[in-house]
């Protein structure tokens, strides 16, 4: 069996597609696997850390801007495009694909796109309540489409495609133990993790700057790890400095770009704070760990508020919209959380009961089905 996964852009597209591509590794250790991505994106560093394949083709996404400079970016994503699809065919020629599985990102348009040209089935799987670009322009062609949420289904046209299969998280989010991560980590005290996405967030990377300054105060009460994002590695820890906190000198605070290690620093902490992506929301839920979440209000649809809006009401979650929060107000939510064991408890127990945990499970039976399909098979190879 051979298998191609596509995605990219952002973790939360990419994490899901390899925690199915590990399942299927798992039930058919002889099939080969694949991605497809873009380049200059963390595909090129998370998909080879977990031991697969990538072949990164140049793409951008589109702007909605009505600029002059929007209009150059996105005629050269219709370009990159064009030429990701050619590129994609010659591909699939060569590695002969059973099935194309998208999870989402601009990434993933033109392997989707190529396949469906070709005659090889596609599955494509959206994370968040609503679809967004990618799902839509692809959907209609897709020989099944995977939701996340039961109330996504109702904006697509073609229901008996639709499955509702919740997200899968790799399973490290589901096993460890807050024991056995807190002994590897080696924390002994109240462990904070905050983290605004793979690229990071830069008014949320200012607030955790400036709310450094309180913990300093405060005696430095809790172990805090925060990542950067890409975006912010450079000049977010120069203005934890320049606020008058020596961080590198301080046992308390540990600040990195990325977080590789997520599931085991999950599974040690108190609270978690962070964006809503369906991904993010999933890995929290089925880690069961109390959060803080922060949708982004930069994203269509306002979709993460939307997520972060199913834990909230679950009661899982405390939901703090960008524009409200301060360093002093999420401090302040912080020590509540940490001061309050019953309420973490139950917030724990609220998200273990919101996840679906066979999530993967559930897409890897489909793709199976998929690739076991005769339609047009030796048309798509032959293109």
């Amino acid at each position: 069996m051979n298998l191609i996964f596509t995605c990219g852009g952002t973790a939360g597209h990419i994490n899901p597609a390899i925690a199915v591509a590990n399942m299927l590794k798992e039930r058919h250790p002889y099939c080969n696997i694949l991605f497809i991505g873009a380049s200059g994106h963390m595909e090129e560093k998370l998909v080879p850390q977990a031991g697969y394949e990538v072949r990164c083709l140049p793409g951008t996404g589109l702007s909605r801007k009505l600029t002059l400079a929007a209009m150059k970016q996105n005629a050269y994503a219709v370009k990159c495009v064009l030429d990701s699809v050619k590129a994609c065919k010659r591909i699939f020629r060569e590695f002969r694909p059973d099935a194309v599985i998208g999870t989402g990102g601009y990434a993933s348009f033109p392997a989707l796109y190529a396949a469906q040209s070709m005659g090889i089935p596609t599955c494509v799987h959206e994370s968040n309540a609503v679809p967004g670009i990618t799902t839509k322009l692809v959907a209609k062609r897709a020989d099944r489409v995977l939701v996340a949420f039961e109330e996504s289904v109702q904006y697509y046209h073609h229901p008996e495609k639709m499955e509702v299969v919740g997200m899968p998280v790799r399973r490290e989010f589901l096993f460890e133990t807050k024991e056995d991560a807190r002994e590897a980590l080696n924390i002994r005290g109240p462990l904070v993790v905050s983290a605004f996405g793979s690229q990071g967030a830069k008014v949320m990377n200012e607030t955790i700057a400036d709310m450094m300054v309180l913990e300093k105060k405060d005696g430095f009460p809790f172990h805090h790890i925060h990542a950067t994002g890409s975006f912010g590695k450079e000049w977010m820890p120069k203005r934890v400095k320049d606020n008058g906190v020596d961080y590198e000198k301080v046992e308390n605070i540990d600040i990195r770009e990325y977080i590789y290690d997520m599931p085991v620093l999950m599974a040690a902490a108190d609270v978690v704070i962070g964006r809503a992506g369906s991904a993010t929301c999933n890995e929290i839920a089925a880690a069961g760990i109390p959060c803080i979440l922060i949708p982004s209000p930069n994203v269509t649809n306002n979709h993460q508020e939307r997520n972060a809006r199913l834990l909230e009401s679950g009661g899982g979650a405390v939901v703090l919209l960008e524009k409200d929060c301060t360093p002093e107000k999420l401090y302040g939510i912080i020590r509540e959380l940490l001061d309050d064991r019953t309420r973490r408890e139950i917030m724990s127990r609220k998200l273990h009961g919101m996840v679906r945990l066979d999530a993967a499970e559930a897409i890897c039976a489909i793709v199976e089905e998929l690739s076991r399909s005769p339609r047009e098979k030796n048309k798509g190879n032959a293109e």
